[in-house]
């Protein structure tokens, strides 16, 4: 038996509760599973939706939320993986599709997984966890692009969230010069300290603007989507690319192909949860070498399972600042 976090639903209701579970309700997935012993679990915004019900991420019930998960393999029929190797799995549909990381165990296909670097700790890691992960697809996709760091500023939005204060220490630590946009002027210290040059108030990006705007940036990491992300395309510079991974302002895009036919600048989709594996393990690597993950680790806030609800609905109120690391042992 182990304890989870479990959704149902009750009257078009999501209702949230810790269980104690079988292990043999865990689903095998074709006789390469891993079973992993989860020493760590985080909160990131889609499990805040899952987990309050605000938008339908959940396909089928009842479910384990939790897109991220870091611990020990148990048992395994995948050749990758041992007793006893540290495992890190970001996605795949997990807390959407099938049970997730919010649990003392799990059970997941092997090509899920990737080996944790040896220099991250399964702690750690959920102090990174898919914000940070995710951050670093976008600045390699950015550079992927060709976006260098003679080229001009890079805009960051919603750079008080998990993926846009990693961005923003990533592209500064890689030497790009970081513009952040922020709702939160009281923020603006914390920004700095991880490398931000400039702050921008987020309603001069977050209204209706014009089609074509002045040339500023060039290039962004855009976490917010809607009006934002048409703003921001509207005001790149000729050639310049924005990363697009959220949609915290709105699924929307109320743009023209005017930046795009006139500039040709590139709107670049970021997506963490179906990254194929080579992918995933260079991001991963790039952060042990590049982010600061002891220093992430010392300001992250450390919950229980049971602090997981209350928690969520905070997370998607805006009041909780930095990464949230779930103990699902405590």
């Amino acid at each position: 038996m182990f304890n989870a976090l479990m959704l149902d639903k009750q009257d078009d209701r999501t209702v949230a509760s810790i269980q104690s579970i079988d292990e043999s309700r865990l689903a095998s997935h074709g006789g390469v599973d891993v079973l992993v012993r989860v020493d760590f679990s985080t909160l990131n915004y889609k499990d805040g939706l899952a987990i309050t019900g605000k938008i339908p991420v959940v396909r089928k019930w009842p479910m384990v939320p939790g897109i991220d998960f870091a611990g020990v393999v148990e048992t395994s029929s995948h050749p990758d993986y041992q007793p006893g190797d540290k495992v890190v799995m970001n996605g795949w549909g997990a807390g959407e599709t099938h049970w997730g990381g919010l649990a003392q165990k799990a059970r997941v296909p092997g090509d899920h997984l990737i080996a944790l670097p040896a220099t991250i700790t399964t702690r750690q890691a959920m102090a990174v966890g898919t914000a940070g992960y995710t951050a670093m697809l976008c600045v390699q996709a950015l550079e992927k692009h060709g976006v260098a760091t003679q080229d001009g500023d890079v805009l960051v939005t919603g750079a008080n969230g998990g993926v846009g204060s990693f961005a923003v220490a990533i592209l500064a630590k890689r030497g790009y010069r970081v513009i952040a946009s922020t709702g939160r002027p009281e923020e603006a210290a914390r920004l700095r300290e991880l490398g931000a040059a400039d702050i921008v108030e987020r309603a001069t990006l977050s209204e209706p603007g014009k089609p074509l705007q002045k040339e500023r940036w060039a290039a962004a990491v855009d976490c917010v989507g809607s009006h934002t992300l048409a703003n921001v395309c509207a005001s790149l510079r000729y050639g310049g690319a924005v990363a697009a991974c959220g949609l915290a302002q709105g699924m929307d895009l109320p743009a023209t192909v005017a930046p795009f036919i006139l500039r040709g600048v590139a709107l670049l989709g970021v997506d963490s949860v179906y990254v194929p594996r080579e992918r995933r393990v260079a991001a991963w690597q790039a952060i042990a070498d590049e982010v600061p993950v002891a220093t992430i680790e010392r300001v992250a806030t450390t919950i229980t399972l049971a602090d997981a609800p209350e928690a969520a609905a905070r997370l998607l109120r805006g009041e909780i600042k930095g990464r949230v690391i779930v103990d699902v042992n405590a």
